[in-house]
């Protein structure tokens, strides 16, 4: 295996709802500049529809990888010798840790529409963060991948 080879790939796309949203959007502002012509219209619904599509994209783009020395989730960029014990979390533990249990310090990777989670502590005495809470639809796939980086 490569050194740099990820051990672990997800990325955490949209449901399929919100693309159908996308295209009502793109309705709405046919719709809008229905008065001013066909043309306008139907430059209003590829449009509209072009520019959520965009929106729906970038927020479903987020990537998490396990690579042999780090652990990348979105933007954070996490050492695997700064990493704790990972925990899996059912819907109901992630909710609670989306909501009454989380820390305002702790890396939030979290969608909502995804109601799986893996919570790893930092054991960075240097970094204020106290855990990361991942959001994943495969979370003892994730698990495996970070005490398999944690223990090489």
């Amino acid at each position: 295996m490569q050194p740099n080879a990820p051990q672990y790939a997800e990325r955490l796309t949209a449901p399929r709802s919100w693309w159908f949203i996308s295209v009502l959007v793109g309705v709405a502002c046919a719709l809008m500049l229905l008065p001013v012509g066909t043309l306008p219209m139907l430059a209003g619904f590829v449009g509209g529809t072009a520019a959520s599509w965009v929106i729906v994209s970038s927020y479903g783009s987020v990537r998490i990888r396990v690579l042999p020395d780090t652990l990348v989730a979105g933007e954070a960029r996490i050492p695997t010798k700064a990493l704790g014990e990972p925990e899996i979390l059912d819907a109901e533990e992630a909710r609670a840790w989306r909501l009454h249990k989380a820390d305002p310090r702790a890396f939030m990777l979290l969608r909502a529409y995804i109601p799986t989670a893996v919570k790893v502590e930092i054991t960075d005495p240097a970094d204020p963060t106290p855990y990361a809470y991942l959001s994943t639809r495969d979370p003892e796939a994730l698990k495996a991948a970070i005490d398999a980086v944690r223990t090489a």
